[in-house]
C-alpha cells in the first residue's frame, strides 16, 4: 500500500463532510443559543446556586447536575463561530451576552457565599483554583467534540458530556466565593480556570467550523478578519503560558517527591525498621527520615548520603531521626511469640504483655497521625493562609502540680514569614480552623512572626 493509499482511505474514515447538516440551520441554532435574557438567564441564575450548593457541600453529583443545565456554552461556541465565518455581528452579539453572563453568574454566586453559614472551603472548591495546562487540553478536547455533535447528525450523549468535561459553572462559583471571603487568590485562580476554558472551547469551535469548510462572510474577507485572528491567536498564546508553567511546577515536584520514595525504599529500608515519614526542607536542604524499629547504622547512613546524587538529590543533606518505640513493640512480639507456645500457667503474663504491646501500637500510631495530618493539611493551608510556611502539630498532655488532674490537647506552631502581622480576627479564624481540621477538643495555636 503506497502513501497515497493509505492517504485516502484514512480521509474515506475521517472525513467529517458526509455527515455534516444544514449548513444554515447550525449557524440559526448557535445564534439563538447566544442570547441570555428571560428564560436563559433565569436558568443560568438558578444552575449557578446549584453549583454554589455543590461546591459548598462538596457533592460532586450536585455539582454535575448544574453543568448539564448550564447554558453557558452558547455564547462561548457563538464567538468561535463568528470568528471561523468572519461574522463581526455575531461576535459583537456572543462577546457581549458573554460579558453579560459572566457578570451575573459571580454576583449570583458571591451574593450566595455571603448568606451561607458554611464558609469552610471545600475539596471540590480548592480544586477549581489552580489551573494547569491539562486544563487547556480538557477545554480544547471537550470543545472540539461540541462543535462537531452540533454540526453533524446523530449527536447522541455528547453535549451533555462535553458541558462535565469542560466544566465552567464551578470555576465562576469558586470565583464568587473567593469575592465573598475576601481571598483574591481563589478568585483569581477560578477566573482564570474559566478563561481557560473559554478561550480554548471558541478555539475548538473556530477550528471545527474551518475544518467543516463553513461558508465564510466574503465582505470581511479583509485586513480586518486577519487582524481578528492574529488577536486570538495571541490571546491563546497568551492564555497557555501560565498555566504551562504551573505544569512544569506540578510535574517536577512530582518527579522530586518520586525520587525521594525511591531514594528512601532502596537506600533505607531494611529489616526491622520502619519509616514513619520523610520531609524535605527546601530552605535548609534537609531530608528528614524518621524511623522507628531497628536503628539505620551510621554507615548505611553515610552510603545513603553518597548515593543522594544518583536520585537527583545532590543538593540535600541527609538526617535520621530513630526513635525507640518501635524497639519496644518489637521486643514485646518477640516475647508474645515465644510465651503462646510455652505452658498455660504464663497466660496471664501474655495477657499483661499483650495489653502493653497494643498500648506502645497506640502511641505509635497517635505519634504517626500528627505526623500524616502536618502533611495531609499542608496544601489546604497554603491556600487558605498563604502567610504561613510552616507548621508543627504535637499532643500535649499538662499535669497540674497541686492535682492529679491531667489535660490533653493539641498544640498547633505555626511560622508566619509575611511582613503583615495577622489581626485577632484572622488569629482566631485560624484556631477554629485547625482545631475542626485536626478534630482536636482543645487547640493551642502558637503562632511565631
Amino acid at each position: 500500500m503506497t502513501i497515497k493509499d493509505f492517504t485516502e482511505r484514512a480521509g474515506y474514515y475521517f472525513n467529517l463532510m458526509p455527515d455534516k447538516e444544514d449548513e444554515q440551520a447550525i449557524i440559526a441554532q448557535i445564534t439563538e443559543g447566544v442570547s441570555f435574557r428571560g428564560a436563559n438567564l433565569w436558568v443560568l441564575i438558578f444552575a449557578i446556586f446549584i453549583a454554589s450548593l455543590g461546591l459548598n457541600v462538596n457533592s460532586t453529583a450536585v455539582i454535575i447536575g448544574a453543568m448539564l443545565i448550564s447554558p453557558l456554552m452558547g455564547p462561548i461556541v457563538g464567538m468561535g463561530l463568528a470568528v471561523g465565518i468572519d461574522d463581526l455581528d455575531l461576535l459583537k452579539r456572543a462577546g457581549k451576552n458573554f460579558g453579560v453572563a459572566t457578570l451575573i453568574s459571580v454576583l449570583t454566586a458571591t451574593v450566595y457565599f455571603l448568606l451561607t453559614p458554611l464558609s469552610e472551603a471545600q475539596s471540590e472548591l480548592l480544586a477549581r483554583t489552580s489551573p494547569t495546562l491539562y486544563d487547556v487540553l480538557i477545554a480544547f478536547c471537550g470543545g472540539a467534540a461540541g462543535i462537531i455533535a452540533l454540526c453533524t447528525r446523530g449527536k447522541g450523549n455528547v453535549i451533555p458530556g462535553v458541558a462535565i468535561a469542560t466544566a465552567l459553572m464551578p470555576p465562576l462559583c469558586t470565583a464568587g466565593y473567593g469575592l465573598a471571603t475576601g481571598h483574591l487568590l481563589y478568585f483569581l485562580g477560578a477566573f482564570y480556570l474559566f478563561f481557560i476554558n473559554t478561550v480554548f472551547i471558541a478555539l475548538a469551535t473556530y477550528c471545527g467550523v474551518r475544518l467543516l469548510h463553513f461558508q465564510k462572510h466574503e465582505y470581511l474577507l479583509t485586513r480586518r478578519a486577519v487582524k481578528g485572528r492574529r488577536i486570538l491567536m495571541s490571546i491563546v498564546v497568551l492564555t497557555m503560558l501560565p498555566a504551562a508553567y504551573m505544569t512544569v511546577r506540578i510535574v517536577q515536584r512530582s518527579i522530586f517527591e518520586n525520587n525521594v520514595r525511591k531514594f528512601v525504599k532502596a537506600e533505607l529500608t531494611q529489616r526491622g525498621t520502619q519509616i514513619i515519614s520523610n520531609t524535605v526542607d527546601k530552605d535548609s536542604l534537609k531530608l528528614r527520615i524518621v524511623a522507628v524499629g531497628r536503628e539505620i547504622s551510621n554507615s548505611t547512613q553515610t552510603d545513603a548520603q553518597r548515593r543522594m546524587k544518583e536520585y537527583g538529590l545532590g543538593d540535600y543533606s541527609l538526617r535520621v531521626i530513630q526513635g525507640t518505640q518501635s524497639d519496644s513493640v518489637l521486643a514485646l512480639s518477640h516475647q508474645l511469640t515465644s510465651l503462646t507456645t510455652s505452658h498455660e500457667t504464663e497466660h496471664r503474663q501474655v495477657m499483661q504483655l499483650t495489653a502493653e504491646n497494643s498500648l506502645l501500637n497506640q502511641q505509635l500510631a497517635e505519634y504517626k497521625r500528627y505526623e500524616a495530618l502536618a502533611a495531609e493539611i499542608r496544601p489546604e493551608l497554603a491556600s487558605l493562609f498563604p502567610q504561613i510556611s510552616k507548621i508543627a502539630l504535637q499532643k500535649v498532655v499538662e499535669v497540674n502540680r497541686d492535682s492529679s488532674d491531667t489535660h490533653h490537647y493539641v498544640t498547633a506552631i505555626v511560622q508566619n514569614d509575611s511582613k503583615t502581622h495577622f489581626s485577632d480576627e484572622e488569629t482566631q479564624k485560624l484556631h477554629d480552623w485547625l482545631q475542626a481540621r485536626v478534630k482536636a477538643d482543645s487547640l493551642v495555636l502558637i503562632n511565631r512572626e
